[in-house]
């Protein structure tokens, strides 16, 4: 352990410099010659020294979790810890390739596509989106109408809308965009909203109008912001810890199992779990607003990437609750996802299938509200471009994901979920 007691030295001794420069920057971050690479974890030693370095970045940023022997990440390098990375790859032996060689090209390509109309090409700011709900209020009154389901530190709104044909549906909520940086929740989530308001399609129209749709694409708008004006890579919310420290990682801060197991108690950490449970407005608020939905039946939660259908619980491996019926939908909605564009998806609890991970929205919603349907996608891809899959894959991820949730749906009408 030698060796990583000097490393966590080395890293500590720049944490608090980065941190400073990052938070006092005006201009949004570029990433200009930062390269990703692929790394590749095979022994207990390099999965310490990975996590140590997650936990203490200094300029280094994962785009996917050192959770795992045996599994693989992305690792951004940036220019001025190449050296460093070179010593650390040869003493620890690891195996690392280049995945991209100027992550800024990767980023400036997401945000390629924007037109002033809104749209599925391209990745869109939230005020756009916000812009968006309100023409949908205005031009479907009666079926479309606003919804506030929480407030952000930032003083911003938590918006959606609900979505209702008719009196007495069961209820649906969807929630995209918790973790900021994941656009292609929001995007995938206004697409199915868009879908069940134009949509031809008797399947489309059945789960339409058949169920009252809570829809919220941006559960985490200060960060998304953030995302948008200041650091792509942004993940938490944006309240102030202490001088240094931004942020909480608001799928870490419900008050279910609150922090046991996959979480941080570093307040600079990406998975900083807070101080105490519902620490942060957004949670707070978003939580007590989906407790006051009458007959909810479902719960769709959107996040990239791995493409992963996962079910409650992120604390345990155990099969609890209805684990048995959800897997067994989930297996026909993954089978269905896969038909029309050839994307492969895995089901299973989310402790058991990505990582350990509690206080996460999903196990709050099961766990404290029961409700009956509960799954949360981790949408394209499989680790090439992960939260910054390009604009060009929108429409197909979305396609598919609302093929697979008229699957979930449907499944769950004919157990007497709804």
């Amino acid at each position: 352990m030698a060796p990583l007691r000097a490393v966590g030295l080395v890293l500590c001794s720049l944490f608090v410099v980065a941190l400073i420069v990052t938070q006092v920057q005006a201009e949004p971050a570029r990433y200009d010659n930062y390269r990703v690479y692929k790394v590749s974890i095979d022994r207990v030693d390099q999965l310490e020294l990975l996590q140590l370095i997650e936990q203490r970045p200094d300029g280094y940023t994962f785009l996917s979790d050192p959770v795992h022997l045996n599994t693989a990440v992305k690792l951004v390098v940036p220019p001025h810890k190449m050296a460093e990375f070179e010593e650390l790859t040869e003493r620890f032996e690891l195996k690392a390739t280049l995945a991209f060689d100027n992550l800024q090209a990767v980023i400036e390509q997401q945000m390629k596509g924007r037109r002033e109309t809104f749209g599925w090409t391209a990745y869109h700011p939230l005020e756009d989106i916000y812009a968006w709900l309100d023409t949908l209020i205005a031009e479907y009154p009666g079926i479309v109408t606003p919804i506030v389901a929480g407030e952000t530190y930032e003083g911003r709104q938590i918006r959606g809308v609900k979505v209702s044909y008719k009196a007495g549906n069961p209820a649906i909520f969807t929630e995209g965009t918790i973790h900021a940086r994941e656009w292609i929740s929001a995007a995938t989530v206004t697409f199915v909203l868009n879908e069940l308001l134009t949509s031809q399609n008797a399947e489309v129209r059945n789960i339409a109008e058949n169920y009252d749709w809570y829809v919220v694409p941006v559960a985490n708008p200060d960060g998304y912001v953030y995302t948008h004006t200041t650091t792509r890579l942004w993940r938490k919310t944006r309240s102030q810890q202490n001088v240094l420290c931004f942020g909480v990682d608001p799928n870490r801060n419900w008050d279910f199992k609150f922090n046991q197991g996959g979480t941080s108690v570093i307040p600079c950490a990406d998975t900083f779990s807070g101080p105490s449970p519902f620490s942060e407005i957004e949670t707070r608020t978003l939580s007590a607003y989906i407790s006051t939905i009458p007959n909810l039946s479902t719960y769709l939660d959107f996040h990239s990437s791995g493409q992963l259908l996962m079910v409650p619980y992120g604390h345990t491996t155990e099969p609890l609750d209805n684990y048995n019926e959800l897997m067994d939908i989930g297996r026909k909605a993954i089978a269905k996802l896969r038909e029309r564009h050839g994307s492969v998806y895995q089901v299973g609890n989310i402790a058991e299938i990505i990582y350990v991970a509690s206080g996460s929205s999903l196990d709050w919603v099961k766990g404290t509200l029961q409700t009956p349907l509960t799954f949360a996608y981790e949408l394209r891809d499989t680790g090439e471009y992960g939260f910054l899959l390009p604009p060009d894959q929108i429409i197909a991820t979305a396609e598919e994901t609302l093929d697979s949730i008229i699957v979930i749906l449907e499944e769950g009408k004919a157990l007497g979920y709804h």
